[in-house]
């Protein structure tokens, strides 16, 4: 007889739900329609705080066309990132793995605080130098090469941030491999400003590390009902698994850890990027972003919230997938709740669909007016 099988049912989507390795997000998947140009596909920043803005609704089939919306909004500083190396792929059994690190000339001192075995020149005469791989090193691998990547590191004494470790991540780059390389090369040890990654309007995806909250018993963690006053124990759950066979099955709730977790949030429409004073000025509250302070540098405004603390890192990319249908669609920002100025704008009581139909509508005549229009012999 053939042997039945039946594969466990159920979504393991969270599953296992165990601490962060690392609290600096990354990303191992990007968007199939690239762009044809050699672009950045990705960057980091630090997640401020939450506002809301409001601005007037242009969605012609909506409720409220014309008339201004509030929508909740995330900030999020995004100083340059400073480009330190450039590393190469190449396709395995398993994958991809790395081939060769290029490393520019002049690296940050601040580096040694997140890497302790970066490799550092000779300075003795006795002393051999450091190998360093060039260009023309990898220019020979050409063959070999499957992807190339952009090493970098954030700045975070720029956002005013009480901490001198940078956050280290990849970079990665659309276009064929030539057009990678020559891209790297013009950009190594150069600085990277989120103007060259993403623009106003698009959507995003947003990849970060969860608030930790500890161990947790099932009531906080899945939301199981507590049991009734009598019970020996309110705050279990009443079966964990039959006799026979006397497992504990994974869809049982169990008390563990909660929080501290990788999570993505997909489809975050961009709706400003400034570096310009005025603008962090007022997207900046009077007594600072609770727990962060004030802006300084950059920052990019996005819809909805955002998953992680206050001073955490904070991933960006091009949207995986793309909304069906657009949403917040906007004109323009009228206000931003944390600035110091009152909003300058009325708010119209009445759309302007409304009010297009009103001037079309056709004055209604009585019965009588009808009649009386008939007998004189009055067209209708």
């Amino acid at each position: 007889m053939t042997k039945k099988s039946r594969p466990h049912a159920g979504s393991k989507a969270f599953y296992p739900r165990k601490k962060a390795r690392k609290e600096t997000p990354s990303f191992r998947t990007f968007p199939k329609n690239l762009p044809k140009e050699c672009k950045p596909l990705n960057f980091l920043g630090y997640k401020a705080g939450m506002t809301h803005i409001l601005a007037r609704d242009a969605h012609n089939k909506g409720v409220t066309f014309g008339q201004e919306v509030a929508v909740p909004a995330t900030v999020i500083e995004v100083p340059a990132l400073k480009i330190f190396g450039v590393r190469a792929y190449k396709k395995s059994g398993y994958g991809s793995n790395p081939i060769t690190d290029i490393f520019a000339e002049k690296v940050d001192r601040e580096i040694e605080r997140k890497i302790h075995s970066f490799k550092k020149k000779g300075k003795k005469k006795k002393e051999k130098p450091a190998k360093y791989k060039t260009f023309s090193d990898l220019e020979k691998e050409k063959e070999k090469i499957s992807d190339i990547k952009l090493l970098a590191l954030t700045q975070p004494k720029q956002a005013g941030l009480p901490k001198k470790t940078p956050d280290i991540c990849e970079i990665a780059l659309s276009g064929t491999i030539d057009e990678k390389i020559s891209f790297a090369k013009d950009r190594l040890g150069k600085e990277l400003p989120v103007s060259d990654v993403f623009k106003e309007l698009q959507f995003v995806d947003v990849r970060a590390v969860t608030k930790g909250k500890g161990t947790q018993g099932p009531v906080k963690r899945f939301g199981v009902k507590m049991h009734r006053p009598k019970a020996k124990k309110r705050r279990i759950v009443g079966s964990i698994g039959p006799w026979n066979p006397s497992t504990v099955m994974w869809q049982v709730a169990r008390a563990g850890q909660m929080g501290y977790q990788n999570r993505t949030e997909y489809n975050k429409k961009i709706l400003k990027i400034s570096s310009s004073a005025e603008d962090i000025a007022e997207a900046t509250p009077a007594s600072g972003f609770k727990h962060y302070g004030n802006l300084k540098t950059s920052f990019v405004l996005l819809t909805g919230s955002i998953p992680g603390p206050a001073k955490r890192a904070v991933g960006l990319r091009l949207a995986v997938r793309a909304p069906s249908v657009e949403k917040h669609k906007l004109e323009g920002i009228d206000y931003i709740a944390t600035s110091k100025k009152k909003s300058k704008v009325k708010i119209e009581v009445e759309a302007q669909k409304v009010k297009a139909e009103e001037e079309k509508k056709v004055e209604k005549k009585s019965v009588e007016d009808e009649i009386a229009a008939a007998v004189k012999g009055e067209k209708k």
